[in-house]
């Protein structure tokens, strides 16, 4: 049932170039009276973007939107995209339906085909869906703040979705390498073709030696809750090396804490969630993001947020 009746070269679209305001892929069409949007996925009574787009909404004056999160499975996004009425602009996808999402949208941004998943369905002119990824260039943009000067390499924890994301993110900041790190060797090998597709030269880490990942300049963690905890005490944190912890329950982690002691800048899940969602806003309202408000909403803290989990 649809929510009204119930919401180098550089990797494809340029994610190198990321700007907050300013993500590439078509905006929502201009449209007159209330407008709607949500974010979907199964479980999410957890998400903290309807806080930080209505937010946005209330900062940037557009007083006829609307946003809500609304449950969702693989098997009902079809039927619920196909109900949702002209008033809707776009929708914000979770966890399980970043992949399907891809067989739903009428079109497909070069990035979210490379990385074979959307967290964004953009309504267009002619009432198709365009797919949109925004976790990988919102990962650039969260980390760019941190950085003190060129990437020239990214250790990468874990070799699930994310760890997509975070492969088109380093390309985006121009690494010129990177190393995957996991306990399933199988999984990694999976990776190498997005690597390839993006242009970034990947090597397979074995995890019995991650501690050695602290001495590239980014180290992007996508593992789940508790996964690095064993190992955080044993990495050698690099002089400048930055840690990108993509949770945020429980926070610090673990490594982060580790991170943090060794004087090592650490850029948290709650940063990449809200720079993921300012590039949905614009994407869905076709203004610029109000960045300040949006972030008052998560706490004002640079604290994350649970994997990518919009």
């Amino acid at each position: 049932m649809p929510p009204e009746a119930a919401g180098r070269a550089g990797p494809p679209e340029a994610a190198g170039s990321a700007r907050p305001a300013g993500p590439a892929g078509p905006a929502a069409p201009a449209r007159a009276g209330p407008r709607r949007a949500a974010v979907l996925g199964k479980p999410v009574a957890h998400s903290r973007s309807p806080d930080i787009h209505r937010a946005g909404y209330a900062a940037a004056g557009l007083a006829g939107w609307s946003y809500t999160a609304v449950e969702c499975a693989e098997s009902e996004l079809a039927g619920l995209v196909a109900g949702l009425g002209a008033e809707w602009a776009g929708v914000s996808l979770t966890m399980p339906l970043k992949e399907v999402a891809l067989r739903v949208a009428s079109s497909a941004s070069a990035l979210a085909t490379t990385l074979g998943a959307a967290n964004t369905l953009v309504r267009q002119g002619d009432g198709g869906w365009h797919a949109e990824n925004t976790d990988a260039p919102g990962m650039a943009d969260a980390l760019r703040p941190a950085l003190a000067g060129a990437v020239r390499s990214v250790a990468v924890l874990g070799a699930g979705g994310t760890a997509r994301a975070a492969l088109a993110a380093a390309a985006g900041l121009g690494a010129a390498s990177a190393t995957v790190y996991a306990r399933r060797p199988a999984a990694v090998a999976a990776l190498d073709p997005v690597a390839a597709a993006l242009g970034l030269p990947m090597s397979h880490g074995d995890w019995a030696r991650v501690a050695a990942a602290g001495q590239a300049d980014v180290v992007v963690s996508t593992v789940p809750k508790g996964a690095a905890d064993p190992v955080a005490p044993t990495v050698a944190w690099g002089p400048s090396t930055v840690l990108l912890d993509a949770l945020y329950d429980p926070w610090p982690t673990a490594l982060a804490a580790s991170a943090a002691r060794a004087g090592r800048p650490v850029v948290s899940g709650l940063e990449l969630l809200l720079a993921q969602a300012v590039r949905q806003f614009t994407l869905f309202t076709g203004v610029p993001a109000p960045v300040a408000a949006m972030r008052a909403a998560l706490g004002g803290g640079r604290a994350g947020d649970s994997r990518l989990r919009s």
